[in-house]
């Protein structure tokens, strides 16, 4: 659901985050900043400075994390119980 209002700070760069992966136009909406890609993009270059991350492009956001999610990678192991190891 979008942002009835412009997110800032680490709001702004979480809803970014999660938006990353369906590009600019729809961060940028979802972030409540309807098509103002300008504003949008300044906004958020200032939240990430602020928290510290080097990020120049909003594919940046996207994490290693974030990639395995998608992919499905990965095989669980496990003991069936905590006594059977």
């Amino acid at each position: 659901m979008a942002s009835l209002e412009k997110l800032q700070g680490t709001e702004l760069v979480d809803c970014a985050r999660a938006n990353a992966k369906q590009g600019i136009q729809t961060a940028a909406r979802q972030c409540g900043y309807g098509d103002n890609l300008n504003e949008f993009a300044r906004d958020l270059r200032k939240a990430c400075e602020d928290m510290n991350l080097q990020v120049k492009e909003l594919s940046e956001l996207i994490t290693d994390q974030d990639m395995m999610l998608e992919i499905g990678e990965g095989e669980i192991v496990a003991p069936d119980t905590e006594g059977v190891l």
